[in-house]
């Protein structure tokens, strides 16, 4: 083999491995597109699945302080009907407490209608 064969041996690798070289640039061009799109689609649907968890959170949430306000307001009319009924019962035991000290003093300062039968003593 002389130089000029060699030269074009040389010639013919060069382009083979620069035909190889953009091919090879380009396959990687293209894998690397598709993996970026993959990656946006996969982090998508998982900030899309995460929102709608975290929807559904906030949901759960706001349902729970409502129940939590209508029990409050339920426990402000329970408390002042209790209040109300404590207050009617108390001035009801209270009448008729007055009721029996008035009788037990009228029994004790009429003792002469008991005469035989009953005897109030004071020690």
């Amino acid at each position: 083999m002389d130089a000029d064969e060699m030269k074009k041996i040389e010639e013919i690798f060069q382009r083979n491995i620069d035909v190889m070289s953009e091919t090879f640039d380009r396959k990687i061009g293209d894998m690397s597109e598709r993996f970026e799109q993959t990656v946006k689609h996969q982090v998508g649907i998982m900030s899309e699945d995460f929102q709608h968890k975290l929807d559904i959170g906030v949901e759960g949430h706001q349902m729970l302080s409502d129940k939590i306000d209508r029990l409050d307001g339920r426990l402000d009319g329970v408390e002042a009907s209790l209040t109300k009924r404590i207050g009617e019962v108390e001035a009801n035991l209270s009448r008729r407490i007055d009721a029996i000290a008035v009788d037990l003093s009228a029994h004790r300062a009429d003792t002469e209608a008991h005469h035989g039968v009953y005897r109030v003593k004071e020690d």
